[in-house]
C-alpha cells in the first residue's frame, strides 16, 4: 500500500479528540546509501515516537539490565504467581523471598520482550505493522506484544472510555512509549 493511502486510513481511525493533534510522518531519502528514511508519530507538532531514534522523549533501553534496574518499571504480582513459586520450590523458600523470585522472573520476561520489541522498530517495520493494524480486529492489536500495534490501537476511535479505563493495570507492564500514548488518551476522556 502506498504511504499516502495508508496515512489517510490511519488518520481516519484516530479518536476524535486526537484528530489534528496526532500526525504520522514518513520521509525517504533517494540518495542515501541504504535508501532508508525516517518515520515518526508526532503529537502537537512534537515528534514523540521516532523509529530507531534515541533523541525522542521516550526511553530506549540498551540492555535487559537497564530495564531490571529502572525504578520506573513497576511489576504487579498476584498471589497465584507467588503460590506457583512456592509449589515449584517445594515450600523450602521463605515467604519474603518468594515475592522477590516471582518479581525477578516476571521482570526478566518483561525485559526480554521489551528488548525484542525495540529492535523491530524501523521505517519498513512501521509500514508492515501499520498494514497489519489496518487489517486486523482492534482487540488483537491491543493484546499484541508489539509496541507500535499497541500505540496505534490506543489512539483508535474504536477503543472507548470503558476499555481505556479497564486496561490501566495491563499498561503498567508495557513499554514506556505505550504508557505515554495510554496517558495521552486517558487524559482526553
Amino acid at each position: 500500500m502506498i504511504w499516502s493511502k495508508m496515512k489517510l486510513q490511519l488518520e481516519n481511525f484516530l479518536a476524535p479528540a486526537l484528530t489534528g493533534r496526532v500526525e504520522y510522518l514518513s520521509t525517504s531519502y533517494r540518495y542515501s546509501p541504504d535508501k532508508n528514511g525516517k518515520c515518526c508519530i508526532a503529537v502537537d507538532k512534537k515528534k514523540i515516537f521516532n523509529m530507531k531514534d534515541g533523541t525522542t522523549g521516550m526511553k530506549w533501553y540498551q540492555s535487559e539490565q537497564d530495564i531490571k534496574n529502572d525504578p520506573a518499571v513497576v511489576i504487579p504480582l498476584s498471589d497465584a504467581e507467588i503460590e506457583h513459586i512456592s509449589r515449584e520450590t517445594g515450600g523450602k523458600v521463605p515467604e519474603k523471598r518468594l515475592a522477590v523470585i516471582a518479581r525477578d522472573r516476571k521482570l526478566l520476561a518483561y525485559a526480554k520482550g521489551t528488548m525484542a520489541a525495540q529492535t523491530a522498530l524501523s521505517k519498513s517495520d512501521f509500514y508492515k505493522t501499520a498494514e497489519v493494524y489496518l487489517n486486523q480486529p482492534i482487540e488483537t492489536s491491543l493484546a499484541s506484544t508489539d509496541i507500535l500495534l499497541n500505540c496505534l490501537a490506543l489512539m483508535d476511535k474504536r477503543v472507548g472510555k470503558k476499555r481505556i479505563l479497564d486496561m490501566e493495570q495491563a499498561i503498567k507492564m508495557k513499554h514506556s512509549i505505550v504508557q505515554y500514548f495510554y496517558g495521552l488518551r486517558r487524559n482526553l476522556l
